[in-house]
């Protein structure tokens, strides 16, 4: 494993001119201005026969601004400025052109767009040059990375008691104060890179580069992670790279109009549980893409790391899918295990490292690949943390399944400290999860339906309520004393 990540960072530094100009490819691909107001358009797109630039600068005329073809299945097109003014105005609307081989006409959205907005009146979402006269400068320094975490897992769009999709501007002055005065130190936002399925949580992204526009413009995301940082608050982002939308009209899916360019083909490109596509970690774009994707986000809004998202399901061919974990190591090492995306992981959290040393990588793992939160020199992952999955596992069996008197200490205290030598955990009583998709809160299992009735102060105290409450507060100090090295809790 070592071995592999050793050559691709080798041909990457022979081939690229190094991993710092490599992940710095977000600058050069899309669409991006230069200084003298010219526009300089890059995409891969191997399975295109032609690629142009259509959009309201030139009437939607699809064939005006066609790209070049370069080698490795490279496009690239220059606008020259207008009169020392950019030829593409912000906040235009843009497509790609792509002419497939089938002869076909495909509008796409570049894969490196920075902001998708979507009409109220249609379904897809359209693609709008960012490019503002003055954009958002951060007045504050990042916080000093911490030693220890308490995370508040957010979500913008629920931050909110009114029934709408609440705003970035309402978690900076509403929100951030009270994670604050509840002493965290951490704040790890979830469906920030674009997706145009509300309900996936962002776990479903059409748009890897842009921030969700259903919240605000990316300046106001800016302000909010500067606003946190002025209250020493690190700021993590909830990355997805582990699969990314089935979309075509407004995500990566047939970009180029073959059913591979980011994915693997066929069956290898298809997560049958999530109906998504899955990438194909060792082509040599796509690293260049999710790399300088990692980039992008720490260095044009100030993210202070990941939380990389799906771990398990990229690890292994299998993804996951019906097979249990009991800690053999046949499990972790074999046939079954993807190389290629254990590989992408060593790169990501190498590069992180070496440029931004500062930014803390937490990987959501199943399966307890062993290793996977030491460094890379040492063959590991490369992680800091993983989450403590087992732990919110154990508390809803307790609770569904055993009487209180039944509840056994020794078993409890064991799931709570069972965890990798030498490897940090980040641990939590309950996962997002419970709160959103279907399930049940720990507090609802707990009491139930007289959370709806009994919770005033003004009502007697029920025997359901109190004993709802002593233990909800009892399974959190326990885990947050035992469970890890740093604790996490969900927004409410």
């Amino acid at each position: 494993r070592y071995s592999l990540f050793y050559n691709h960072l080798k041909n990457i530094e022979e081939s690229e001119g190094g991993l710092d100009k490599f992940t710095k490819s977000y600058k050069t691909f899309g669409v991006n201005q230069l200084e003298d107001g010219g526009i300089y358009c890059k995409e891969w797109a191997p399975g295109a026969e032609a690629v142009f630039l259509a959009g309201d600068f030139n009437g939607w005329d699809p064939f005006s601004h066609p790209y070049k073809k370069l080698e490795y299945g490279k496009w690239e097109l220059f606008i020259p400025p207008q009169n020392g003014h950019s030829p593409v105005p912000h906040g235009s609307k843009l497509k790609v052109v792509i002419r497939a081989q089938n002869g076909a006409l495909l509008y796409r959205i570049s894969p490196w767009a920075r902001y998708v907005v979507r009409d109220e009146d249609k379904v897809n979402y359209d693609w709008v040059h960012w490019n503002p006269p003055q954009s958002y400068i951060h007045k504050n320094p990042s916080p000093k990375r911490l030693k220890s975490l308490r995370i508040y897992e957010s979500h913008v769009g629920i931050a909110s008691p009114e029934g709408k999709v609440a705003s970035y501007k309402n978690f900076t002055y509403n929100v951030l104060p009270r994670i604050k005065d509840l002493g965290y130190n951490c704040v790890q936002l979830m469906a920030i890179m674009e997706h145009a399925y509300y309900a996936s949580f962002g776990y479903q992204v059409t748009s890897f580069f842009a921030a969700s526009s259903r919240y605000g413009t990316p300046d106001d995301l800016k302000e909010m992670i500067d606003v946190a940082h002025s209250m020493g608050i690190t700021v993590l982002l909830d990355v997805v790279h582990s699969h990314a939308s089935k979309n075509s009209e407004d995500g990566l899916n047939q970009f180029d109009g073959t059913d591979s360019c980011f994915f693997h083909s066929g069956y290898r490109g298809n997560h049958q549980l999530w109906d998504s596509r899955l990438f194909d970690y060792a082509n040599w774009e796509v690293l260049r893409f999710l790399l300088s994707n990692l980039r992008m986000w720490i260095e044009d809004y100030r993210f202070d790391g990941f939380r990389f998202d799906g771990v398990t399901s990229m690890l292994y061919h299998h993804h996951g899918i019906g097979t249990g974990f009991s800690g053999d190591y046949n499990e972790y090492f074999g046939l079954h295990v993807d190389e290629d995306a254990l590989c992408y992981l060593m790169l990501a959290n190498h590069m992180i490292n070496s440029l931004h040393p500062e930014c803390i990588t937490i990987a959501e793992d199943v399966s307890g690949m062993p290793a996977l939160c030491r460094p890379v020199a040492e063959g590991g992952g490369g992680f800091d943390y993983r989450l403590a999955m087992a732990i919110p596992d154990k508390w809803i069996q307790i609770i569904k399944e055993l009487k209180d008197e039944d509840w056994n200490m020794g078993n409890i205290v064991h799931t709570l400290t069972n965890r990798r030598y030498e490897e940090k955990y980040i641990a939590y009583a309950e996962s997002h999860d419970q709160a959103l998709v279907g399930d049940k809160t720990l507090a609802f299992r707990l009491m139930d339906a007289e959370m709806y009735t009994n919770m005033s102060v003004l009502m007697p105290l029920t025997p359901i309520i109190d004993r709802g409450i002593q233990l909800h507060k009892m399974i959190r100090l326990i885990t947050h004393a035992l469970g890890g090295e740093s604790y996490l809790n969900f927004m409410g």
